[in-house]
């Protein structure tokens, strides 16, 4: 597995586990449904507004996904699918990683927008900055903490004394 798809992978993961939090950041309930009105006592029917940048991130993550597998599927030469949840989707292009991989070009453009939605999905969830945990050692001081950062497309160590920056593929 290509550099790409591996980083691929790190970020299809984080979509299929921040995805639903973004998603139940639409809930009302999540935020409690009613106000209290000044003085005490509840003000009945009334919810927080929905938040436009969040309908919106889940809106164009939504959209990006389902174009993305349709994109994989049709340069892969695969039928097309039936449509299916965002993280059901997910899990299906992760499926097909390794014949990604085969494609610097699709592997590059797989890396690339899921890097995209994985870090709008941090954002709209109130990240500063989504770090992933990465599987390995560092190659400079072998300890185990490297972190991928999507908005920065970089891996480096987060040990205090390395802070090594892994070289990408160009």
């Amino acid at each position: 597995m290509s550099h790409e798809s591996g980083g691929a992978a790190v970020w299809i993961t984080s979509l299929v586990r921040r995805f639903p939090d973004l998603v139940d950041e639409l809930a009302p309930a999540a935020h409690g449904g009613l106000r209290e009105r000044r003085g005490g006592g509840p003000v009945g029917g009334t919810t927080l507004p929905v938040r436009l940048h969040v309908s919106d991130a889940v809106r164009d993550i939504t959209d990006g996904v389902v174009e993305l597998e349709e994109a994989v599927r049709e340069r892969l030469g695969l039928r097309a699918v039936t449509p299916a949840p965002v993280p059901v989707r997910l899990r299906r292009i992760a499926g097909l990683l390794e014949r990604i991989a085969d494609d610097p070009v699709l592997a590059d453009h797989v890396a690339d927008e899921t890097r995209r939605m994985a870090a709008r999905c941090a954002r709209a969830l109130g990240d500063p900055e989504q770090m992933v945990r990465l599987p390995g050692r560092c190659p400079r001081c072998d300890s185990v903490s490297l972190r991928a950062f999507p908005e920065r497309a970089e891996v480096r160590c987060v040990n205090p004394v390395c802070r090594h920056v892994l070289e990408t593929e160009a």
